[in-house]
């Protein structure tokens, strides 16, 4: 068996993204494009009032239109979150010509790429697809998930990114330091997080790795309470 998508996380950040549509799910469509920092448009005629909120702060670009062809230039992912059946398939045909990215909202026949079911804890994120068939499925395992990976994850993979880069200048061989990271895994660092004790944190880390960590950059990550961020098939 073959899978239909290849899983890949996409870096659209200062990239021109197009949204057609001005209900909710464009709006939330758009929202999470914003939160990747994309240079977000949307086409439409009519705004939900938190579009033209995001439109006020200057989040969105607004082309107060119909949607046309040329509105997808210089694009490299289209959405399309209307209820116009012609519409949504002139977007698909316009994108595929031009080789670009398109999702239309609950139509997998006419998209080249789906959004899974996600969450994220700062820069964790975990999708889960079902391949559009079945984006309650897809939801209720993400639920599953979500319940053993909380906001102490964010600070996990915060620290354990400011280690990376201090062990990576010793210039060890990579098996040398997959080993020593997987020792800090292991050590209960995740449980020392949860309780916030900055000290701990920094003996563990000294006592496996040699490391040592700037105690004001521990509790800085540490003060920030994440919320989960989701998006779904």
């Amino acid at each position: 068996m073959t899978m239909s998508y290849y899983p890949i996380f996409l870096n659209l950040a200062n990239r021109r993204c197009l949204v057609v549509g001005g209900g909710e799910v464009a709006c939330r469509k758009a929202a999470r494009l914003v939160r990747c920092g994309s240079k977000v448009v949307v086409v439409s005629r009519f705004l939900v009032p938190e579009l033209e909120q995001m439109k006020k702060k200057g989040d969105i670009d607004h082309i107060d239109d119909d949607y046309r062809s040329e509105y997808i230039k210089d694009a490299v992912f289209l959405i399309g979150a209307t209820d116009v059946v012609e519409v949504n398939s002139k977007i698909y045909e316009d994108g595929e010509k031009r080789g670009l990215l398109v999702n239309i909202v609950d139509n997998p026949s006419l998209c080249n790429c789906i959004l899974p079911s996600s969450f994220q804890q700062g820069e964790l994120t975990v999708a889960v697809s079902t391949g559009g068939k079945s984006p309650a499925l897809a939801k209720r395992i993400r639920q599953e998930i979500e319940k053993n990976y909380g906001s102490e994850y964010a600070g996990l993979i915060e620290i354990m990114g400011i280690l990376r880069q201090k062990v990576s200048a010793r210039k060890m061989s990579s098996s040398k330091n997959r080993l020593l990271y997987e020792s800090v895994l292991d050590s209960g660092l995740l449980e020392l997080i949860r309780k916030k004790d900055v000290d701990a944190i920094i003996e563990k880390i000294v006592e496996l790795t040699g490391e040592k960590m700037d105690r004001s950059q521990i509790q800085d990550i540490l003060s920030h309470e994440m919320l989960p961020d989701y998006a779904g098939e």
